[in-house]
Order: C-alpha cells, then sequence, then structure tokens
C-alpha cells in the first residue's frame, strides 16, 4: 500500500469500528484477525495484506474495493493510468490496480491483477454475497476456487460468478497471473 494510503486506511479502520460500536476484541471475532493487529493496523504500524482486508471487507459487510475507496481521492469520469491506485500486498506481493473505482452512481468496478508465481490469497468468506464476478484471464495460469470448485483458467479465458462462500487465487510455482476483473 502506499505511504499515503496506509495512514488513511488506519483512520478509516478505526472510525468504522468505532461507528458501529464495536471494541477490538469485538471486530477480533467477527473478522478473525487477532486484536493485537487489528490495533497495529488502526496504528499504521502495519500494512494490511489481501487476506486481511477480505475479511475486514466481510465483518463490516462492504466489498474491499469500496473500503479502499473510501480513503483513496474522489473518482472522475476519466481516470488516466498515472493516476489509477496499486495497492501491493505486503505478504504475498499480489498487486491490485484500481482502473475504474466505485463511485457515485456506478454499481460496476474494474480492476487489474498481478499475482506472482506461486503465490496463493484465500479469503474465508464474501465481502458481499452473491456479488458477480467476471475474470478474464490475460497472462499466466490461475486457478480460482469458489465455492469448492477449481477453476483452471488459461490465458484468454473468462470465468463469470457468483461470489460464495470461501475463495481462493492460486498461481502455479513458475507462472504468474495477470488479469481483469469486473465487479457487479
Amino acid at each position: 500500500m502506499s505511504d499515503t494510503l496506509t495512514p488513511r486506511l488506519a483512520t478509516h479502520l478505526k472510525d468504522l469500528r468505532l461507528a458501529r460500536g464495536l471494541s477490538l476484541e469485538g471486530l477480533a471475532a467477527l473478522s478473525g484477525i487477532s486484536r493485537a493487529t487489528l490495533s497495529r493496523l488502526e496504528k499504521a504500524q502495519t500494512s494490511p495484506t489481501a487476506a486481511m482486508l477480505g475479511a475486514l471487507a466481510a465483518a463490516h459487510g462492504t466489498p474491499i474495493s469500496r473500503l479502499l475507496a473510501q480513503v483513496e481521492d474522489a473518482p472522475r469520469a476519466h481516470i488516466r493510468a498515472a493516476d489509477q491506485t496499486i495497492w501491493t500486498d505486503p505478504e504475498t506481493g499480489f498487486q491490485r490496480r484500481t482502473v475504474s473505482p466505485p463511485g457515485d452512481g456506478l454499481i460496476g468496478e474494474v480492476l487489474r491483477g498481478h499475482l506472482p508465481a506461486g503465490q496463493t490469497i484465500a479469503y474465508a468468506a464474501p465481502t458481499v454475497p452473491g456479488q458477480q464476478h467476471h475474470l478474464i484471464l490475460h497472462n499466466g495460469a490461475l486457478t480460482l476456487t469458489n465455492g469448492g470448485i477449481d477453476h483452471i483458467l488459461a490465458p484468454g479465458d473468462c470465468l463469470r460468478y457468483r461470489l460464495h462462500g470461501a475463495s481462493k487465487f492460486q498461481t502455479p510455482p513458475q507462472v504468474a497471473a495477470d488479469y481483469t476483473l469486473v465487479l457487479i
């Protein structure tokens, strides 16, 4: 996560927790993230991983992109590549580019993802159950597990699904994956 987003996200996470009347212990119970780690996140002492963002978004009932969009600058109609926010997972090296962020009156979002070779990102629960996803693999190889079913994708493949239950994104040991994800 960029140096400017980490402190803003820390403040936002704390504000969300307090607005819901949750203690750190209460949020820990909802998210599965330890109280100590939540405290460090809220103090901007550490940057959240993709799995942590997923757990926090699920605990607050919001998509990850909306959680991040609330601390990013307001999106414009024309979003130049240089202005698109890139977040990097400190644990896996996964990079998430927000190509078209959520905005007032717009229900769709477009993300670009790069998952390095030999990495796995697992989400215990969807942030928005039943949300429609369209994933297009541009380069590499990716196995996406949704609802206990493995989908092995090759370049050019599109996987359309609704997100229910746990999900997992995994690359083989020697091959990274570059993809576009459209959320509706």
